[in-house]
């Protein structure tokens, strides 16, 4: 048989080198996302540490292992964003260069921040395969050490000290979600998680628009897409080191959509009051799809990362509040002359609802002429409050009806 990957001794090295140099963060049991999802949550709140991902756990592991000679040449990371923070980061601290390959359209929150931990940035490509093909050719170009994001033992191993302390802050924890793109989170927190607790079940979760680890395990041939809302999982291999752990000891891999990420983000704001990225929400997110299989469970979730675009997230918030029935677009049907207008406002206002946009059409419209839709965008409680806004127009003598 093939030596593994990685064992239990190599994490518990890692823990050993990281202690005091990342946050051991809080592993909370979350009350209300329990009584939504039916199993008894306890969320890792990686998003805390100070490049705001789990990523620097890997990287600083990696660093760490370097000889002299490798720290003198530099290192260079191809990342989406929170690897290369992690290893930009950690090799400013330690006095090492490092040089940063990012796909070109990497949110910008991410760019600046790597920046700003003193590493070279150079932006190459559609997606992380593109951006990993240029940056192993510069590797070999300057004789830079590639600290990888996930295909890596080192990373690995610094990735599963995250099972160490989820289950020593909660030793009853039956089942972690573990969000996947290229397999080196999942891989050091099922080999940690297996060795202190055997028995735990460690359950993939995987954007449906990349399926890489999926396709691999399940020997399936689904296409990957161009863009995700969890832009950190969005790979399009699986590693080679991975996918071995990965095949021994996941129990399963979920596929999860894009609707369900949005949902989990916008809990984890109003829940917790804790911003996560689309990949951070992953393993949520597949709670919230797949709940009945892991209903009455206690289930672990590592929050990875929340390095989320301050846009992408005012997005999120309003498309939840339509979803939700608190933002709603009513068009109302009405005589073009004064006064009726007002007399709409003053009905929405009385049924306690906030316009938050008004569009009055004449031109673009098939009504008849000295008539007007009028557009309204209002804020509500909810669905119901909708059509109770909607019902006190038409008894007015107004047509209204929802409006997509």
């Amino acid at each position: 048989m093939p030596a593994p990957v990685i064992d239990f001794a190599d994490i518990r090295r890692a823990h050993e080198r990281l202690a005091g140099h990342v946050l051991d963060t809080p592993c909370l049991a979350s009350k209300t996302l329990s009584d939504i999802t039916g199993a008894q949550v306890f969320l890792k709140f990686e998003n805390l540490q100070f490049t705001a991902s789990f990523k620097e756990r890997g990287a600083l592991n990696k660093l760490l292992t370097l000889d002299d000679a490798a720290r003198a040449r530099g290192v260079i990371a191809v990342s989406a964003g929170n690897h290369a923070q992690g290893v930009a980061y950690h090799a400013q601290r330690l006095g090492v260069k490092a040089v940063i390959v990012m796909p070109e359209h990497t949110p910008s929150v991410k760019v600046e921040r790597t920046r700003a931990f003193g590493a070279e940035v150079v932006l190459h490509g559609e997606v992380f395969d593109d951006a990993k093909e240029h940056g192993l050719a510069l590797a070999a170009s300057r004789g830079l050490t590639l600290i990888h994001p996930y295909d890596d033992a080192d990373v690995m191993a610094g990735q599963g000290t995250i099972a160490i302390e989820m289950l020593r802050a909660q030793p009853d924890i039956e089942v972690l979600i573990v969000a996947i793109g290229g397999g080196g989170l999942i891989s050091g927190i099922a080999t940690a998680a297996q060795s202190v607790k055997p028995g735990i079940d460690v359950i993939g979760a995987q954007t449906e628009r990349f399926p890489s680890m999926y396709n691999v395990i399940k020997g399936q041939s689904r296409e990957c897409g161009v863009s995700t809302i969890a832009d950190g999982v969005a790979v399009k291999a699986a590693g080679e080191l991975t996918r071995r752990v990965v095949r021994e000891r996941v129990a399963d891999i979920l596929l999860v959509d894009e609707g369900h990420i949005e949902r989990a983000i916008l809990l984890l704001l109003e829940v917790e009051k804790t911003v996560v990225e689309g990949a951070g929400a992953l393993g949520l997110a597949a709670l919230l799809q797949y709940g009945e299989g892991f209903a009455g469970r206690k289930v672990g979730i590592v929050l990875t990362g929340g390095n989320i675009d301050p846009l992408m997230l005012a997005a999120i918030i309003q498309r939840g509040m339509v979803r939700s029935g608190r933002l709603a677009r009513i068009r109302v049907e009405l005589r073009d002359i004064p006064g009726v207008l007002a007399d709409a406002t003053a009905i929405i206002a009385r049924m306690s609802a906030n316009i938050e946009e008004v569009h009055h059409q004449r031109a673009f419209t098939t009504l008849p002429v000295q008539s007007a839709a009028v557009d309204f965008v209002i804020q509500t409680r909810d669905a119901r409050h909708i059509d109770e806004v909607i019902a006190a127009l038409d008894a007015a003598g107004f047509h209204a009806e929802r409006h997509s």
